[in-house]
């Protein structure tokens, strides 16, 4: 593993991220701090045959550890949840302890973005048995998903309603807040992270770039309406095995 910013370092593979700390929530914001966590190949292709699984190699997955152990929650769309099935987040006792070190619970929250509710219930997500310390997952729904859905989904998890026709992200990271949830992980998919970024929601992103082509039409990391250009300031890139791991910081959206 090699340091390439901020200077050239040579890094034991294990050392990336190393103490990560994640942005803070913006100064007067009364919403918790988003980074965005994603894998994509040079072309822009965030899934190989269905799911990011296939793209990424060994230091995308450290760096993928290292982000889950630096976020108080889990921001995740209801179709990654699918395509990936996603289980619980594991909270190993040394990965809890250093967690616990660090002032963070030992596990963090995972929230599921479904504006229709639409999850099964026995997905593993629900019915996997969970490490101690990990909470149950949050449902974020809206207030027009079917009622059936929704009490299906009530006995298996929580269930947060925000918004009417389609949830209200700026809520949900209130919401988040205000529970002490300061730093949130999103892990997609593209149509979440460009609703984040069109509402100004966003503070970092980190993409692990894949050494490999894709073609075909696979998702780029970020889609949905157009958005005004978003500027991003490098402060950050690991190379490891070709893979590159950028982090970028965004603009605050408060002093736009």
């Amino acid at each position: 593993m090699r340091r390439l910013v901020p200077g050239p370092l040579d890094l034991d593979l294990d050392a990336v991220y190393q103490g990560l700390v994640l942005a803070s929530p913006p100064p007067a914001a009364d919403r918790a701090s988003v980074a965005l966590g994603m894998v994509a190949s040079v072309d822009g292709a965030v899934a190989l045959d269905g799911t990011s699984g296939g793209l990424g190699g060994e230091g995308d997955r450290r760096a993928f550890l290292r982000l889950r152990d630096a976020c108080d929650a889990i921001l995740v769309g209801a179709g990654t949840v699918r395509a990936e099935d996603y289980g619980p987040p594991r909270a190993p006792a040394a990965r809890a302890a250093a967690r616990e070190a660090a002032g963070l619970a030992p596990a963090p929250q995972l929230l599921v973005v479904t504006g229709r509710a639409a999850l099964d219930p026995s997905a593993r997500l629900f019915t996997a048995e969970r490490d101690p310390g990990v909470p149950p997952p949050v449902v974020v729904t809206s207030s027009t998903a079917p009622g059936e859905a929704v009490a299906s989904l009530a006995e298996v998890a929580q269930v947060a309603t925000f918004g009417r026709d389609a949830v209200d992200l700026a809520a949900v990271l209130r919401w988040c807040h205000e529970r002490g949830l300061r730093r949130v992980l999103c892990e997609g998919g593209p149509a979440l992270n460009g609703a984040l970024l069109a509402g100004g929601l966003v503070d970092e992103v980190f993409v692990t770039l894949a050494p490999v082509l894709v073609g075909g039409d696979a998702a780029r990391i970020v889609r949905g309406p157009h958005l005004a250009p978003v500027d991003l300031e490098l402060s950050e890139v690991h190379e490891h095995d070709g893979e590159l791991l950028l982090r970028y910081r965004t603009s605050d959206p408060s002093t736009d």
